[in-house]
């Protein structure tokens, strides 16, 4: 005897189906974009400009901006305590001053600790220090002390029972790897590679840190004229393009070539899998003289809009489906105009924004805005047919 199926009982089954569609359109893809932040150092001379940015003001500046993260080059204590209880997630910066005095002295790590985590952690959400900041371009007689400062700089955070600092140290593309392209075969620079970087890949690795790199493509666009401005720019177009033959991969931007060019360098001494943060990116809005013509608002504007549209997108590097796992935009406010320096700051001094865009949204409202109109049509059609 057959049975009889209800009307009702279809149409439970009709919005069940209806309700499992909606679970999965509301659901958020699994890749995870990367988390992009800002840095900031704290301006060298007193003025009466200078003086206006106090810290409580720049950390009420990044959480209006809805920046989930901070790098503070210089890790002011007043700074690193103005970010306490905001959620920002924030990265320090030991001096390369400092980094030989630290590599002899482990009572010097301590007193670092003591006075710029201490007293502020957890209640500030510091999660990386990068002991030195391209100390194999500006002090390379630092970089042999590299090493055993950020040792001892990990067992001091050891020593005061933090565990969830990670502690690395900052390396320049344009300084370590002389290649980009193509990327697969990319390798560090030598002798660099092996004395230095090598070793301290195998401390990143065993104390699950992240592989620290300044990556600017405005820099390599012009050091190559055969790199055309829209494949900086993250520009489509018939020739803004790349192929790595060896690979088969196609690059469309100079941003992802140079990324996979680390990832293909760390892949030679066996650490591909670290993770990599992107501690300085950006391009400027000014140059140094009439000679940089593509230092402009403009194509600083193009750059940073695609940049943070192609980072939230979470679709990753062609080597690495995850990308990065984070990215700092070079840099929140402008140095004060002087001859001889380029300008990078998002914001004026006056704490107003450069840029026509707003650096929180990055062109994903739309797409959110679209889904939850469909999430509600969804949930019209599912009541409708509970109710029959």
């Amino acid at each position: 005897m057959k049975t009889r199926v209800l009307p009702s009982t279809k149409m439970n089954s009709v919005a069940f189906y209806l309700l499992l569609l909606l679970i999965s359109v509301a659901t958020p893809p699994s890749t995870s974009a990367t988390t992009i932040g800002v840095t900031y150092s704290t301006p060298p001379s007193i003025s009466t400009t200078s003086a206006a940015l106090s810290p409580d003001r720049i950390a009420a500046q990044v959480v209006s901006m809805k920046i989930p993260a901070v790098r503070l080059l210089d890790s002011n204590p007043s700074m690193i305590r103005a970010f306490a209880y905001t959620n920002v997630s924030v990265f320090l910066s030991v001096p390369n001053p400092l980094v030989p005095l630290l590599a002899s002295n482990r009572s010097l790590a301590m007193r670092w600790c003591y006075r710029h985590v201490l007293p502020f952690y957890p209640r500030t959400k510091i999660t990386i220090i990068s002991v030195g900041n391209d100390v194999v371009s500006y002090s390379p007689d630092v970089s042999p002390f590299l090493l055993r400062a950020m040792q001892n700089v990990h067992l001091s955070l050891a020593d005061l029972r933090i565990y969830k600092i990670s502690v690395s140290t900052t390396f320049s593309f344009f300084n370590v790897v002389p290649t980009a392209f193509p990327p697969s075969s990319a390798q560090f620079q030598e002798p660099t590679g092996e004395v230095i970087i090598r070793p301290i890949l195998q401390f990143l690795e065993r104390t699950n840190s992240s592989f620290l790199i300044n990556l600017f493509p405005y820099n390599m666009y012009r050091s190559s004229f055969s790199i055309p401005i829209g494949f900086a720019l993250f520009e489509e177009g018939p020739f803004n393009f790349r192929d790595d033959l060896t690979t088969g991969v196609r690059y469309r931007n100079l941003f992802d070539m140079m990324v996979d060019a680390v990832i293909s360098s760390m892949a030679v001494m066996g650490h591909e899998n670290l993770p990599v943060i992107v501690a300085e990116t950006g391009w400027p809005s000014s140059g140094i003289d009439a000679g940089e013509v593509d230092a402009t608002l403009l194509y600083s504007e193009m750059f940073l809009k695609a940049l943070l549209g192609h980072l939230r997108s979470g679709g990753g590097t062609p080597l690495r489906k995850e990308g990065v796992a984070e990215v700092y935009v070079f840099e929140l406010v402008e140095k004060e105009a002087k001859q001889g320096v380029r300008n990078w700051g998002l914001l004026h001094h006056n704490m107003t924004s450069q840029y026509s865009f707003e650096f929180s949204d990055g062109g994903g409202g739309k797409g959110r805005r679209f889904v939850e109109v469909l999430v509600g049509f969804f949930v019209e059609v599912v009541m409708l047919c509970l109710l029959m």
